[in-house]
């Protein structure tokens, strides 16, 4: 991903495992930038009934992501890396699946989140292995920490749509559903 230089820094890390390790965090920033944005598409053009309280939460959700692209680009800076945290950058590596901007009910934006924060929050999970895997706890404590909270906010917008029902995912699946066909397969 990057072929920047490594800067000089006396943590005990090898640098090929440091570049390794900078490689993913920069991943993650993409990512965590690309759905910070997301949010805020979601945030600005909600409408409805639950406009203010909706409106209230990706406003929180956002600003909560804004502290994770810190974290994580400031991690790659201390193993003496470049954080490559441009829009455009972000645009070109993401992972997270474009946000439909032809939506704008409460609902609609809510399955829409819960569809990029539910892979997010997989690919931290991954970052947490990798990095430990790499020998750097300190990343993967870090990549701990957000998801923790990248999982509690999936469990507020799931909660919004459970109360309805099971939720339906903007790709036509629901988690009932996924579940069902799992148990189905397993028992073949």
């Amino acid at each position: 991903m990057s072929s920047t230089p490594l800067h000089f820094t006396r943590i005990d890390l090898p640098a090929n495992v440091r570049s390794q390790i900078i490689d993913i965090l920069n991943q993650t920033l993409a990512n965590t930038l690309d759905l910070k944005t997301q949010v805020k598409q979601a945030h600005w053009n909600v409408k409805g009934m639950d406009f203010y309280q909706l409106h209230q939460l990706f406003d929180e959700m956002s600003s909560e992501l804004e502290e994770f692209i810190d974290l994580v680009a400031e991690r790659v800076t201390a193993l003496g890396g470049t954080a490559l945290g441009t829009a455009r950058l972000a645009a070109q590596t993401s992972e997270i699946p474009e946000y439909p901007i032809d939506i704008f009910d409460g609902k609609s934006h809510l399955i829409a989140l819960a569809d990029r924060y539910a892979p997010y929050a997989k690919l931290l999970r991954d970052g947490i292995a990798e990095t430990d895997d790499l020998g750097d706890a300190d990343t993967a404590d870090l990549y701990t920490e957000v998801s923790r909270a990248i999982d509690k906010r999936l469990w507020f917008l799931e909660a919004h749509l459970q109360a309805e029902g099971t939720p339906v995912s903007t790709n036509g699946s629901s988690a009932e559903t996924k579940a069902t066909n799992g148990k189905k397969k397993s028992k073949k």
